[in-house]
């Protein structure tokens, strides 16, 4: 039997969803006491006038724009990014912080949030102005909403001759999905991840989003079961990861037509499908 690929924890947009579902009813309406930047070092630095421009302002919400949370202090936005292997946990007030907890929010009610980022390729940014800052203006549609489907696929496809793959994976397309899910509603699509994107009918982009928000919808709950376990944890995550029908399964039979599961390698990023399935 091949060796399976070992699935990596770096959070996609189910994985971030899930987070800001778990946070929000906590900390919505607290005020924040204070911010404990012990490494500013990240993918890109904590800005230094961050603790100032945030505390003793009460959080108003959370929200998610692609794999970025965005926190409502009123008249700024705090920008958090998890990176390869970041997370959002609640901790306790005495609960010493470990090597890689970077950054810690104190709210009112002695609720602490901390950031666990043993890669620091995560990001906590603030902005006043959400919507034009450069991480964010560029985004395409939410994959969720009614802004994105087969018509708006298919727009996107017709002059690309990139693989599918990668074309639902650009985030200029539509926005959170990762390598996993890209391979799993390729799957459930039946279409292979290599074809040259502008050779996809508009039935088949109608599949594939359908697909996308099918798999997504899929993933975001399964994760309500493990959300307890999550925010309270040390945030490892793969709740939906067991449930894969082909990604990270090369060699074993599909569950659909105990075809060999095959892997090969796009943009760096192993992809898996099934060779019968998917055509």
């Amino acid at each position: 039997m091949k060796q399976r690929d070992k699935i990596p924890a770096m959070p996609e947009l189910p994985e971030v969803e899930t987070t800001r579902l778990g946070l929000a009813p906590t900390l919505t309406g607290h005020r924040l006491h204070g911010v404990t930047v012990r490494n500013p070092h990240l993918r890109w630095p904590v800005p230094a006038d961050l603790p100032g421009r945030l505390e003793g302002r009460t959080l108003e919400g959370i929200a998610r724009r692609g794999k970025y949370l965005l926190f409502d202090f009123g008249q700024y936005a705090q920008i958090v990014h998890l990176g390869m292997s970041g997370s959002l946990r609640l901790a306790r007030p005495d609960e010493p912080p470990g090597a890689h907890d970077h950054v810690d929010w104190l709210f009112e009610g002695g609720q602490v949030l901390r950031l666990r980022d043993p890669r620091r390729f995560g990001a906590v940014l603030w902005t006043d102005a959400p919507a034009a800052h450069p991480l964010l203006a560029h985004l395409g549609p939410e994959p969720l909403t009614d802004t994105f489907g087969g018509a708006c696929l298919h727009t996107q496809c017709r002059r690309r001759s990139t693989a599918i793959k990668q074309v639902i994976m650009d985030a200029g397309v539509v926005v959170g999905v990762g390598n996993i899910y890209a391979s799993e509603s390729l799957f459930h699509a039946g279409i292979r991840p290599g074809t040259a994107a502008r050779r996809l009918s508009r039935p088949a982009c109608d599949r594939l989003a359908a697909a996308i928000k099918r798999v997504l919808a899929a993933a975001i709950a399964a994760g309500g079961s493990s959300l307890r376990d999550y925010v309270a944890s040390d945030g490892e995550l793969g709740y939906f990861q067991l449930q894969t029908r082909v990604y990270d399964r090369a060699g074993l039979p599909c569950k659909v037509c105990g075809t060999p599961i095959r892997r090969t390698v796009q943009g760096q990023r192993a992809t898996f499908h099934c060779p019968h399935c998917q055509r």
